[in-house]
């Protein structure tokens, strides 16, 4: 297998030979895990879940086949399910590892291998490295040996994931709601995008007492070939075409939008007369007034609560956090760093002092009970958030535009440059070299006169090749490489 195995495990475009994902690469993937899980423990147990790509389902059953022919116990769900779900059944079935096989919001061509620790958060970079290591070594014809998957069950080795995991998983998210009853006839279109989350979302947002709610019938049931949005991504305006059809003929409220394995919340709202996008940073901070609003009007707000945001997401957190004596912590980007955090916070007895945790890609966590980005929960308070506000005859973008009054306006951007072809990381490599002491340089038409290079690592955050610049019109920057696909990215921010 030619695929490196990084802190995202494995993504690639599907297909033959060793530079793809296929039965094959999965299978020496896993004899890699199977070794580590070993390595971690004398009765090593793995949990594995997938989403609607094409052939997710086979791979997570070899998966689950090949441990259990290294003797690893595999717990498995029996059917497609959310990423946020096996970072719970990880913590709740106390497994040593977990592994999910998606590729998240990539193309159609696209599926993945993400592999978790048994804190429930993506593996750090040394774990990456031991398991590849591993790969290395690994006897590529032992995966040939053993039984089917279905004998592994008859005898106990697989264990298919029972509904009482997933019902504690969506238990754990009822439980951070903000109120007891909706108060006004919010009316929801909701699009899965073809994957993982119709029956959890669905089930949560009926639960709570949406009654008007739509789903996006064309993008309702799995389909890996993604035929009506060939990049499912909940932030592209061509994926939410057709459900933005289904908010005209609805006069819906708002619309809300999951990625195929459902840890992205995309959120569309009623904007005077048409609908317009908010972005994961107008969401996230929407998000995390109203938490906190509403956390201490009931008294169950926390002294000194803690605030998780990436590097890349906007300061205007630190604003928010001040009004209600909150700690932010800075995180690279990547939820599995989030995650990161919410562990050391447990392991000094203070796990209840986290309250919310997001990044700028509509990735967002209201609560501890999972380490990863979760959009069901983010689904389920957000419809909250959106019934309270209508209940008072305002808007999400109204509450956006008060928070600007009281906190002041951040925009954002982000613009995304792609490389193709096999010189594509030399290409990004050369750009990245060439900014390595960007001070005194204009970026922006403005000067650079501040800067943090992370290749070394700092402020504690561990080595990553990120550029954060500060410029002398009081705008900020972050460039960095995408961990999954061959492009460079910017984040740029200025207080208006």
């Amino acid at each position: 297998m030619n695929l490196k195995f990084g802190t995202g495990g494995l993504r690639a475009t599907m297909g033959p030979g060793p530079d793809h994902l296929n039965l094959e690469t999965i299978q020496e993937a896993t004899l890699g895990v199977a070794d580590y899980a070993m390595e971690q423990s004398e009765k090593p147990s793995v949990a594995l879940a997938y989403d609607s790509r094409n052939h997710s389902e086979e791979f997570a059953r070899e998966a689950a086949r090949v441990l259990a022919m290294k003797g690893c116990k595999a717990y498995i769900y029996p059917k497609l399910m959310p990423t946020p779900t096996l970072s719970f059944a990880v913590r709740h079935l106390k497994t040593t590892v977990g592994i999910v096989v998606t590729a998240s919001h990539n193309p159609r061509e696209y599926n993945g291998y993400k592999v978790y620790g048994s804190d429930g958060c993506q593996v750090t970079n040394e774990a990456a490295d031991r398991i590849q290591e591993h790969i290395r070594k690994a006897d590529k014809s032992q995966a040939a040996g053993g039984k089917t998957f279905e004998e592994y069950v008859e005898e106990g080795q697989i264990v298919l994931i029972d509904e009482k995991t997933l019902k504690a998983f969506l238990a754990a998210i009822i439980r951070k709601r903000t109120k007891k009853e909706l108060t006004s006839d919010l009316k929801v279109v909701y699009t899965p995008l073809y994957g993982a989350g119709l029956i959890p979302v669905s089930s949560i947002l009926k639960y709570i007492g949406i009654r008007d709610l739509h789903i996006v019938t064309e993008q309702a049931k799995p389909n890996g070939d993604f035929p009506t949005c060939p990049y499912p991504n909940p932030e592209s305006q061509d994926a939410l075409k057709i459900g933005l059809e289904w908010c005209e003929k609805t006069d819906a409220d708002l619309m809300i939008a999951t990625d195929p394995d459902s840890d992205r919340l995309g959120v569309v709202a009623k904007k005077g007369d048409h609908y317009e996008r908010l972005n994961g940073n107008e969401v996230g901070v929407l998000l995390l007034e109203y938490i906190l609003r509403c956390r201490k009007a009931a008294g169950t707000l926390p002294e000194h609560p803690v605030i998780i945001r990436t590097i890349v997401s906007t300061s205007m957190v630190d604003q928010i956090a001040r009004e209600y004596d909150a700690e932010v912590i800075e995180t690279l980007t990547g939820f599995k760093y989030v995650g990161e955090q919410i562990g050391k916070l447990e392991e000094k007895g203070e796990v209840d002092r986290y309250v919310f945790g997001f990044e700028e890609s509509c990735g967002y966590l209201i609560g501890s009970y999972v380490r990863d980005k979760d959009a069901v929960g983010a689904a389920m308070l957000l419809c909250e958030m959106a019934d309270t506000y209508k209940a008072e005859g305002r808007t999400l973008w109204d509450a956006l535009e008060e928070l600007y009054a009281k906190y002041g306006h951040y925009e954002t951007t982000l613009k995304t440059y792609e490389f193709s072809g096999s010189e594509a990381d030399k290409r990004m490599a050369e750009i990245r070299e060439g900014l390595q002491s960007p001070e005194g340089m204009k970026f922006g038409g403005a000067k650079v006169v501040r800067y943090k290079d992370y290749r070394d690592g700092i402020d504690g955050l561990t080595a990553s090749n990120v550029l954060q610049m500060w410029m002398e019109d009081g705008s900020e920057a972050v460039i960095r490489p995408s961990g999954t696909e061959p492009k460079i990215k910017v984040y740029t921010e200025k207080k208006l």
